[in-house]
C-alpha cells in the first residue's frame, strides 16, 4: 500500500503472475493491509457495478460515524477514481486524487471514512468491485456534483459525461457544507483512533 497525498487515501499494485494458462494476483490481504494503513478493514459489504463509456458515479460520502471505507478494484475494462477530501477542517479540504484503475494492472485505491469517492468509466462494460466497511444505509449517504468547478476534477476530454439524476443534482461542496453534510476531519480521526487506528501510519 502507498499513500496518496490526501490523508486516509491509499493505493496498492498487486504483483500479477502469468503463465501459458493466464495470470493471477492476489488483490487483498488482510494483514498487509493493516501493517500498512495502521487498521483492518472489516468487509461489511461487497459490492460490484457495471458501467458504460462516461458514466461518472459520485461523488458519495457517508455520515461519520460509522462512514464508509471502501477498498475499489476494476477487474474489466478502466475508470478513473477519485478521491475527493469532503472533510471539514482537513488541511487538504477539497482536494483530489486521481488513479487510473484497470483489468491490466489490477491495481487498487483505498478510502477512509468521510472521503468522497467517484469514478468515470473509460471503456463500455467497466466492471468495478469494491469492499465496504459498512453496509449502504440510504439516511447516512450523501452525495456532491462531480462537475463542482470548485472542486475542479479533470475528467478525461471527449468523454461525454453520464450520471443519475441523483448526482447529476446533487449540491455542491459549498452547499454541502452550508447544509451541515459534511463530514469534519476532526470527527473522522476521533473515529479512526476508537477503532485503534495508528495516527502514525496515516500519511499527511
Amino acid at each position: 500500500m502507498e499513500p496518496l497525498g490526501i490523508r486516509g487515501a491509499w493505493v496498492f499494485a498487486p504483483r500479477i503472475y502469468s503463465d501459458d494458462r493466464g495470470s493471477f494476483a492476489e488483490l487483498f490481504r488482510a494483514t498487509e493491509f493493516s501493517g500498512d494503513v495502521g487498521h483492518r478493514l472489516d468487509v461489511a459489504q461487497a459490492n460490484c457495478s457495471v458501467s458504460r463509456r462516461g458514466v461518472i458515479r459520485g461523488i458519495h460520502f457517508a455520515d461519520v460515524p460509522p462512514g464508509q471505507a471502501k477498498y475499489v478494484t476494476c477487474v474489466s475494462g478502466e475508470i478513473l477514481d477519485v478521491v475527493v477530501d469532503l472533510r471539514t477542517g482537513s488541511p487538504s479540504f477539497g482536494r483530489w486524487e486521481a488513479v487510473k484503475l484497470d483489468a491490466e494492472t489490477r491495481s487498487a485505491v483505498y478510502l477512509a471514512e468521510g472521503l468522497g469517492h467517484a469514478f468515470m468509466a473509460l471503456n463500455d462494460q467497466a466492471t468495478v468491485v469494491y469492499l465496504c466497511s459498512a453496509p449502504y444505509a440510504q439516511e447516512r449517504e450523501h452525495a456532491v456534483h462531480p462537475l463542482d468547478p470548485a472542486i475542479g476534477i479533470v475528467w478525461p476530454v471527449g468523454v461525454r459525461p453520464v450520471m443519475s439524476q441523483k448526482d447529476a443534482t446533487a449540491p455542491t461542496m459549498a452547499e454541502a457544507e452550508r447544509a451541515g453534510l459534511l463530514p469534519s476531519y476532526r470527527t473522522c480521526l476521533e473515529y479512526a483512533a476508537s477503532r485503534g487506528e495508528k495516527p502514525h501510519s496515516r500519511p499527511g
